[in-house]
């Protein structure tokens, strides 16, 4: 790699970390209502909800293609994160 396209890959990289911090303050956010909406539920079979998930991976999909963005990547970002956070439901989970 040549020092000029060193030079570049660096300063992208800087504005990726960037990027990567603010991500992190945005889950920390979509975490807080997580656990607000945990706090509503009754039983533990209330977590998973296949309906919603459709829903949610639809609307993703259209978001994406208008944005030009390729569906096949925020589909599975938001599968993954989807399921962290029914993990992260279950995991947390308090009897009443």
């Amino acid at each position: 790699m040549s020092p000029l396209k060193k030079k570049k890959l660096s300063k992208i990289r800087i504005k990726l970390d960037k990027l990567d911090d603010i991500l992190i303050k945005i889950i920390k956010k979509r975490t807080n209502l997580v656990k607000k909406v945990l706090a509503l539920k009754d039983k533990k079979n209330q977590i998973v909800d296949q309906k919603r998930i459709k829903i949610i991976l639809k609307n993703i999909r259209k978001k994406s293609i208008k944005e030009k963005i390729d569906p096949k990547i925020t589909e599975k970002i938001w599968k993954n994160m989807i399921y962290a956070y029914i993990n992260f439901e279950k995991r947390n989970f308090k009897k009443k």
